[in-house]
């Protein structure tokens, strides 16, 4: 086995080397004056198992060093390439919901077969549904394996998990199943990108303690109006968690604005400065999740104990 990580979240791929107890490998990367990168590993990688540690939040660089650390691994002959991809970019885009608009969630999944990638292993994709649009295998894990256990302070009848739309039902349900709670979700319609409108909320909230749970958090417009409106309707505490924090324009702010608990990210991204400074967010590490699946795809074992 051979660990290697991206320059997009050295942190984490440290956690994951420790926890199985390796190194992360020697690579070396360089950029040209025109922002062009150029990759080299400093160690043998032929006929080894190599992981390749990156994910795919902006800017686009992000990805395409990604692409370059796995070509520069097909040539160096190494036996199998798996892409380590906590968060996978473009996810969002997965359908063409509007005339003239890209899947791009499809492209993403073209080039990095095109690139020889063997296997795929991410976290919480935007809609489970992207695992059909690779031909090799993907194996996707679930950030609940760490938030149930952080949440069950507050499970019981008390507790309501809400998802902020339709979309995360499924998700929001299995987090209910889990923490014996009830469960209540959004009818929200989105004008524009990165803009919603709550309009209704079904099920029974009042005086109960809230969990609302989502995959992704971009401006937070979503939760901020989920939990503004919860409120109006006389619900109890507020706790949110989220596994991708990206937490762009203006979110931070808009997290600050509202009363919450707590809010409740993992580490899939780094989490920016701003967001650490706030005193607004708890991170909760992937790594055991992401470093039992490593394990377990090299020795070839069952990866089911890690789907909750």
């Amino acid at each position: 086995m051979k660990l290697f990580s991206g320059s997009a979240h050295t942190e984490l791929s440290d956690k994951i080397a420790q926890y199985l107890g390796a190194e992360i490998g020697k690579i070396e990367r360089r950029r040209f004056s025109d922002g062009e990168y150029w990759v080299k590993y400093r160690e043998n990688i032929r006929g080894h198992d190599v992981f390749l540690l990156q994910p795919t939040h902006p800017p686009a660089d992000n990805l395409m060093e990604l692409l370059i650390m796995i070509d520069a691994a097909r040539r160096a002959s190494a036996a199998r390439i798996t892409a380590v991809i906590p968060y996978f970019g473009y996810a969002r885009q997965d359908r063409k919901d509007k005339p003239r608009v890209a899947i791009t969630a499809r492209l993403i999944a073209n080039i990095l077969q095109a690139a020889t990638t063997d296997r795929i292993l991410t976290m919480d994709l935007h809609t489970a549904q992207l695992q059909g649009f690779f031909d090799i295998p993907v194996d996707h894990l679930y950030s609940s394996y760490i938030f149930v256990e952080h949440f069950r302070k507050i499970s019981g009848s008390d507790l309501v998990v809400v998802s902020p739309d339709v979309g995360g039902i499924a998700m929001a349900r299995s987090y209910a199943q889990q923490l014996n709670a009830s469960i209540a979700f959004i009818d929200k319609r989105r004008t524009e990108h990165n803009e919603s409108e709550v309009m209704n909320v079904i099920g029974n909230v009042k005086d109960k303690t809230v969990l609302i749970i989502d995959d992704i958090v971009d401006t937070a417009g979503s939760i901020c109006k989920a939990a503004k409106r919860l409120k109006e309707l006389n619900c109890g505490p507020i706790h949110v968690a989220c596994t991708h924090a990206l937490l762009s324009g203006p979110a931070i702010e808009r997290v600050g604005s509202i009363e919450l608990e707590e809010f409740v990210v993992s580490d899939t991204i780094p989490l920016h400065t701003a967001a650490k400074d706030s005193g607004k967010f708890t991170v909760l590490s992937m790594a055991k999740v992401f470093g039992e699946a490593i394990r377990r795809i090299h020795y070839g074992e069952s990866l089911s104990y890690l789907f909750l």
